[in-house]
C-alpha cells in the first residue's frame, strides 16, 4: 500500500506541464507581426533596451485601460478578473514566493498563512496586518528596519480597528496601487523611464475621480451592461462607502482602472524587470520559466480553474466573477506581507539587492 503512495506521488510530481505549445507558437507569431508593424528602428529600439520595453508597453496597456475603464467600466469589472484574474495570482505567487525563494522559509509561509486564515474569518485586512507583523518578525533584518515596520504595521492595524468595514473597503481599493508601489520599488534604476506609465496611471486616476471622463461612458452608455449580469448600483454598493453618493460612480472607475492597472503590473511590467536577461523571452520560454518556478501540478490546476471559470462565465459572467473575487480573496494579504518582508529584507527599494 505504501509503495502504491510512493508511486502515485511520484507520477504526480512527473506530470508534464499543460500542452500549450500551439497556442504560444501563435502569440509569438502575432508578436512578431506585431513588432514588425511598428518598424525596424523602433522594435530595434525595445528588444534590445528593458526600460524602454517596459515604458512602452507600460504606457499603451495603461492608455488602453484607461479609455476601455472610460468607455465600459461594468465590462472591464466583469471581464478582467475572469481572463487575468487567474493568471495575476499565479504571477503574485510567482513573484513574491517562489522567486524570492519564500516558500522554503516554514516560518515565513506560516506567517503569512496565519495572515490569510485571519481574513477569512472574518477579521479582514486585520488578518492581513498580523500576517505581516509576522512576517516581520522572523525576517532577516536589522533590528531597526523591523520596528519601523512594526511600527507602521500596528498604527494601520488600529486605523483599520478602528474604521471596520470602511478600513476592508478602502485595502481593496489601495492594493491595487500596492501593486505599481512594488514594481516601482522592484529593482535599481538607471534610467527615469519607469516614471512615465507611473505618471500616466496617476493622470488617469485623477480624471477619473474628477468625473472627467463621463462623457465617454455617457455616449457608450457604458454605466450598464444587462448581459453581465451586475450593474453600476449593485458595484457602487460593493465599492464605496455609499451608493447614493454622487461620487461613487467615479470610484468605480477608479476601481476599475486600477485592477487593469494592477493586471498589467503583475503579468507585464514586474515579469519583464525581473527576468535576469534584459532581452525578451519567447512565450514559449517564458511558460517554461513559469514552469521551473511553480511546477506543473499548480499550472494544471490553473489551467482547469480558467477553464471552469470560462464555462460558469458563458452562463453567468457576473456570478463567475464575483465566485473567482472570493476564492482569490487571499492574494491582497499575499502582497501585503510578502511586501511587507521583501522590503524589511532589502529586496525592494532604491538600491534593493532583489
Amino acid at each position: 500500500m505504501q509503495a502504491r503512495v510512493v508511486r502515485f506521488v511520484g507520477s504526480v510530481l512527473a506530470l508534464p506541464a499543460p500542452p500549450l505549445d500551439a497556442l504560444l507558437g501563435v502569440a509569438d507569431s502575432m508578436r512578431r507581426w506585431g513588432l514588425t508593424a511598428l518598424g525596424r528602428p523602433i522594435a530595434r529600439s525595445i528588444l534590445t533596451d528593458r526600460d524602454k520595453r517596459a515604458a512602452f508597453f507600460g504606457c499603451l496597456l495603461i492608455t488602453f485601460a484607461f479609455f476601455s475603464t472610460s468607455m465600459f467600466p461594468v465590462v472591464m469589472l466583469v471581464v478582467g478578473p475572469l481572463v487575468w484574474g487567474i493568471p495575476h495570482v499565479l504571477a503574485d505567487l510567482r513573484y513574491l514566493v517562489a522567486r524570492p525563494g519564500l516558500h522554503r522559509r516554514p516560518l515565513v509561509l506560516g506567517a503569512i498563512g496565519i495572515g490569510v486564515l485571519a481574513a477569512g474569518l472574518g477579521f479582514g485586512v486585520r488578518g492581513g496586518l498580523a500576517g505581516a507583523a509576522l512576517a516581520l518578525c522572523v525576517a532577516r533584518t536589522s533590528w531597526l528596519r523591523r520596528c519601523l515596520g512594526l511600527l507602521v504595521v500596528a498604527v494601520l492595524f488600529v486605523v483599520a480597528h478602528r474604521a471596520g468595514h470602511l478600513a476592508d473597503l478602502a485595502f481593496a481599493h489601495l492594493h491595487n496601487f500596492v501593486g505599481v508601489l512594488i514594481w516601482w520599488a522592484w529593482r535599481p534604476r538607471q534610467t527615469r523611464l519607469h516614471l512615465l506609465p507611473i505618471s500616466l496611471f496617476a493622470a488617469g486616476s485623477i480624471v477619473l475621480l474628477l468625473g472627467l471622463a463621463s462623457p465617454l461612458h455617457d455616449f457608450t452608455k457604458g454605466l450598464e451592461a444587462p448581459w453581465t449580469g451586475l450593474g453600476m448600483f449593485e458595484l457602487c454598493q460593493s465599492l464605496t462607502p455609499s451608493p447614493f453618493d454622487p461620487n461613487s460612480v467615479r470610484l468605480v472607475l477608479l476601481y476599475a482602472f486600477a485592477q487593469a492597472t494592477h493586471y498589467v503590473v503583475w503579468l507585464r511590467l514586474v515579469p519583464e524587470d525581473d527576468r535576469p536577461s534584459k532581452s525578451p523571452r519567447s512565450y514559449g520560454q517564458s511558460f517554461r520559466a513559469l514552469t521551473s518556478d511553480l511546477g506543473s501540478i499548480l499550472l494544471w490546476l490553473s489551467v482547469i480553474g480558467a477553464l471552469a471559470l470560462i464555462g460558469w462565465a458563458m452562463f453567468a459572467p457576473g456570478e463567475a466573477r464575483d465566485g473567482y473575487l472570493r476564492l482569490a480573496f487571499f492574494h491582497g494579504h499575499l502582497e501585503l506581507a510578502a511586501g511587507a518582508l521583501l522590503w524589511a529584507e532589502g529586496r525592494l527599494g532604491f538600491g534593493s539587492r532583489h
